[in-house]
């Protein structure tokens, strides 16, 4: 009687799943979801190649000296960089002394050691970059309303990664008429930008580098594998220890199968 019970449950609960997914199916078939502009007008990330790509790619050291220079003159006055301490830019080649001088460029928040007030300081190699703005209230009023997210990971947050960021900083564009004509509450608004790249189309942040600029290209890559180093600094290493790795577990797969046949080989003959 139990049993009989039980399968009485489990075939109901199994119906209603049934039924549930028939409906659910029925009805995005019969009903199915109005369009979007996201979804008809959103772009993929370019096809983008870069040297550290690959399971031995290696960082181009003169690349990211010039990304830094990008970040620098271009996106520091919004962003901030703070997970990288200047120190490690001794990764992208530069001596003690140039890190030094970098690092002096920067204003870093500190105390008065003496009446314990805010106030700022040239950066040290010990340092982290800073953000541009004191506080979250700061930023959105200086950037109509939005927090200019920080860069330290962005390569690594979003998908696609550095051909994310690089497709996002070479996509923008005039919004296309056929959009507006199909999308009419699509338009982009004042403030905004569009940009095909980005999730809603529309971003408060302007083109920060010339659209027509023909070095605009190498400087959204060289920036882009600049922001890949400065979320995976240790990528090389892995990408170095990787290999040995993969070897390592190739001949102990090897050795297991043939302590399996050696093991094995008597028991098989009876």
């Amino acid at each position: 009687m139990v049993r009989i019970i039980a399968f009485l449950v489990g075939l109901f609960f199994s119906g209603m799943l049934g039924y549930s997914a028939i409906r659910t199916g029925y009805n995005m078939v019969s009903d199915p979801a109005a369009a979007t502009a996201e979804e008809e007008f959103h772009q993929h990330v370019k096809s983008v190649s870069f040297s550290f790509e690959g399971p031995t790619g290696k960082y181009d050291r003169a690349q990211l000296q010039r990304g830094l220079q990008v970040y620098h003159e271009v996106c520091k006055a919004c962003h901030g960089l703070t997970q990288v301490a200047f120190r490690d830019l001794a990764d992208l080649g530069y001596a003690e002394g140039q890190v030094k001088t970098i690092a002096a460029e920067y204003n870093v928040p500190s105390l008065n050691p003496e009446t314990g007030e805010a106030e700022t300081r040239k950066g040290t190699a010990a340092d982290k970059f800073p953000s541009p703005f004191a506080n979250d209230i700061a930023a959105k009023a200086a950037n109509n309303g939005a927090v200019p997210p920080d860069l330290s990971l962005m390569a690594k947050a979003r998908h696609g990664g550095p051909e994310y960021i690089y497709s996002l900083l070479t996509g923008y564009q005039a919004q296309p008429e056929e959009l507006v004509k199909k999308f009419p509450d699509s338009k982009t608004g004042p403030g905004l930008h569009y940009n095909p790249y980005f999730a809603n189309l529309n971003l408060a942040m302007a083109p920060p580098l010339p659209v027509d600029d023909v070095e605009t290209d190498r400087k959204a890559k060289d920036v882009s594998a600049f922001l890949m180093w400065a979320a995976e600094p240790k990528l090389e290493n892995r990408h170095k220890s990787g290999i040995p790795a993969l070897i390592f577990l190739i001949l102990f797969t090897w050795l297991t199968y043939m302590s399996y046949q050696v093991i094995w080989a008597d028991k098989k003959k009876h």
